[in-house]
């Protein structure tokens, strides 16, 4: 197999459906696509029922083009991360992993026109993220929830409005910046920095104002992202977190006992906002997301430097703070269905507390003068608890 054969099947592959967010090879299954959040198989000329061991490994090494660095990763490291082109046609962000001594292979695709706030429908929070001077800034979720495509919107939206120094450290480039009032510089793991501390310690040298950095990995990169929003700079980046709460814990876990007290500190001076994403399903297909935004305070650098108590909690301020651009997953899910973007049912499923979503969703419902309850007229039962030959019946 060589590169144009591969380039020709990721083509077909591409046009057998719609809505298409990764391709995926895995050996004794056929080559398949998620398309709406949902898999399904490809069929191609020649028929391929299961792939073989062989047939991914070859696959996998087109891909990576004898890349020396990329192969010692892959064998040292079980698994590697590169970019793929399809000239004209799209962007691939590639994961190759090691499975039982097999490779699979995922294909991100990735889109080539950065989307605005409106498109994407972002809340409130991203403007005012991208009006903020210094500090850290964390957008978190789970794998694929459009954390990438959220930042790169915000990064858009600076590079048309000011005229400063953008640096970002991506694993890999995903969305292709152009020079507009901004000045944007855009450096990718492996071809251009080794590790993300060293990337984001580097950066520190190269007069930025603005700084992405991919994801924060480890301790070593959440120290120098201190020292960087300590020293004027706004830090934007990630962790796979599923909630503000959750993701001051994952930060302060990344650090000793002996040492919380200090991280909290630093963490309640720096942090600017926690913005969290989930995708639900949209109806008609497709798919819709949903946000928590966590904006500082008094309060919240309160919670971060003594922690959660009854009655003082992220949620709590989450909840009252929706003046300054804070919004809970519930309140967000209630809204999408109250525009007929997600079903009842996915309303339900993916609340935080499903006895706010209903409430919220009755509420609507009423409004609409549609059903609450399945319920029917209630009547009193006169025949509990008498026997049956009971007079009184």
């Amino acid at each position: 197999m060589r590169k144009p054969e591969v380039d020709h099947l990721l083509t077909k592959m591409l046009e057998s459906n719609v809505n298409i967010s990764d391709l995926i090879l895995t050996v004794d299954k056929p080559f398949q696509v998620e398309a709406s959040g949902v898999l399904v198989p490809v069929e191609l000329e020649p028929h391929f029922e299961r792939l073989t061991p062989f047939q991914t490994e070859t696959f996998a090494l087109n891909l990576i083009n004898q890349d020396r660095r990329l192969m010692e990763t892959l064998i040292n490291e079980g698994s590697c991360d590169l970019s793929y082109e399809l000239p004209g046609i799209a962007r691939f962000r590639v994961n190759i992993f090691s499975q039982r001594g097999q490779y699979s292979i995922v294909l991100r695709k990735l889109e080539t026109m950065i989307p605005s706030f409106e498109e994407l429908m972002l809340p409130e929070a991203y403007q005012r993220v991208a009006m903020e001077k210094n500090g850290i800034v964390l957008v978190t979720g789970a794998t694929g929830s459009g954390k990438t495509t959220s930042l790169a919107a915000v990064i858009n939206e600076i590079n048309e409005k000011s005229p400063v120094h953008i640096i970002t450290l991506e694993d890999p480039i995903e969305y292709t910046h152009t020079q507009k009032k901004s000045t944007i510089n855009q450096r990718e793991l492996g071809k251009d920095f080794d590790t993300f501390a060293n990337g984001l310690r580097a950066a520190l040298r190269q007069a930025p104002k603005v700084i992405l950095v991919g994801e924060m990995r480890d301790r070593e990169s959440v120290e120098i992202a201190f020292n960087a929003a300590e020293t004027g700079h706004l830090v934007l980046s990630t962790l796979h977190t599923i909630d503000a709460g959750q993701t001051v814990n994952r930060i302060l876990g990344m650090f000793s006992i002996e040492e919380e007290n200090q991280v909290r500190t630093r963490l309640a001076d720096s942090l600017r906002w926690i913005v969290c994403q989930r995708l639900l399903p949209k109806v008609g297909g497709g798919r819709v997301a949903a946000f928590e935004a966590l904006g500082t305070s008094l309060r919240v650098k309160d919670i971060v430097l003594h922690g959660e108590a009854e009655g003082k909690t992220y949620q709590d301020i989450i909840q009252q703070g929706k003046a300054f651009g804070m919004v809970t997953f519930d309140n967000c899910i209630v809204e999408l269905f109250e525009k007929g973007l997600i079903t009842e049912e996915t309303a339900r499923a993916y609340a935080s507390n499903r006895s706010n979503v209903s409430r919220g969703i009755d509420g609507i419902k009423h409004a609409r003068g549609e059903k609450t309850t399945d319920l029917g007229k209630l009547e009193v039962d006169r025949s509990y608890g008498k026997a049956k030959d009971s007079p009184w019946q």
